[in-house]
């Protein structure tokens, strides 16, 4: 088998066992953790409707950098360069993409209706590899998380732990 080959290997059983990959657009301040599907050599996703995951930095015809993680770690495995192709709403390659969406969408609020809305609401995109894998990255990549409304909790009540970690020695005087 040539390396080519090889690498096509690695990145389609990476991206079939992955339950998400982190994904960079062109021009994105850090990657972005995306469900997808594989399907017909390329990675799948839906999203920038209500409800569904941004894609704000992938562009039809641009590229994006790819990282598939590992399922029993969640290290990284393999990363690479992709092409971002927009599928064309009720199309032939967008309808079978979508079957395969819908079947690993997780908690959709509306069913079966969902692919309608996904054809007025949404974009599916195909993240196509363009090359073989990318060297593995040097040092940390760790960054600041991106902004979000969600919150930390509270700190803990300072009587909390008393009351959890205290011993019950009522059972032990009779004995």
């Amino acid at each position: 088998m040539t390396p080519e080959l090889l690498d096509r290997a690695l990145v389609e059983e990476a991206a079939k066992k992955s339950g998400l990959l982190w994904v960079r657009g062109v021009g994105a301040p850090a990657p972005r953790a995306l469900w997808h599907v594989w399907h017909e050599g390329a990675v799948c996703l839906i999203g920038d409707g209500p409800g569904e995951q941004p894609l704000p930095e992938l562009v039809d015809g641009g590229s994006a950098e790819v990282t598939a993680r590992s399922k029993d770690k969640g290290g990284r495995l393999v990363g690479w360069t992709a092409r971002v192709v927009e599928l064309a709403p009720e199309s032939e390659q967008w309808q079978a993409a979508v079957a395969e969406l819908k079947g690993k969408r997780l908690n959709a609020p509306d069913g079966e209706a969902m692919p309608g809305r996904w054809a007025r609401e949404c974009r599916v995109l195909r993240l196509e590899q363009t090359g073989g894998t990318l060297p593995p990255p040097e040092g940390s990549l760790a960054e600041e998380p991106l902004p979000s409304p969600a919150t930390t909790r509270e700190p803990v009540p300072a009587g909390l732990p008393r009351l959890l970690f205290r011993r019950r020695r009522r059972g032990r005087r009779g004995r």
